[in-house]
């Protein structure tokens, strides 16, 4: 048992696991922000402050991350890993700022179902990411951490479907140009939380079959 337990030298994993418990927490409140302008639409601006401030803590924790590898001597697992999982950890928090500032930019107020729904789906996926980074610091977890990565693509698949039913949707019912600019820039976004969030679990996948 013993021999399949990452070193821990450095506090990676608890890093990454501040960093995975910012993201869970910007996929909530994205889904809020998002159900906010439809039920509260003056709480929505503090949803995206709030989002905001998880990137910047985010950002932070990148940044020691990655000066950490740098000077540490020991690793538990292969550097370029370490350097490929943080940073795409941190890709999913700053599509999600993103998410924000373009509804806030353009000026969003009414908000199909199908975005409510993509917004759910994504918070689900960062829910995921989070439990699949908690249990990356013994190779014992391996089942568990395999099955949440799946469970990570098939939601990411959702979110295709998502959107390829938004958009067309959008396209044949909305005669607004510029509410069609404007959903189809959230919904593709929205979809892109998901893809980085399954690119986080792609590179979690590897480092599991590599040292398990």
């Amino acid at each position: 048992m013993f021999g399949r337990l990452m070193p821990r030298e450095g506090k990676y994993f608890d890093l990454f696991n501040s960093h995975a418990e910012l993201i869970a927490l910007g996929g909530t409140a994205l889904s809020n922000m998002i159900a906010a302008l439809v039920d509260n639409p003056e709480k929505a601006p503090l949803y995206a402050e709030e989002i905001d401030a998880l990137e910047r803590k985010a950002d932070a924790i990148t940044h020691d991350t990655l000066a950490q590898l740098h000077t540490a001597f020991i690793t538990p697992f292969d550097r370029d890993e370490i350097h490929q999982l943080i940073n795409g950890m941190d890709d999913i928090l700053d599509i999600m700022q993103d998410v924000a500032e373009s509804m806030t930019l353009y000026d969003i107020h009414r908000v199909p179902p199908e975005a409510k729904a993509m917004a759910v789906v994504t918070e689900n996926c960062c829910l995921c990411v989070q439990s699949v980074v908690k249990l990356l610091h013994s190779m014992d977890n391996a089942p568990s951490i395999l099955k949440l990565c799946h469970q990570i693509n098939e939601l990411e698949s959702e979110a295709d479907r998502s959107l390829r039913g938004a958009m067309s949707k959008i396209f044949r019912e909305e005669p607004d140009v510029r509410e069609v600019v404007k959903l189809k820039e959230i919904y593709e976004l929205l979809e892109s939380v998901t893809d980085r969030c399954k690119d986080v679990a792609g590179t979690v996948e590897a480092i599991v079959l590599e040292n398990s």
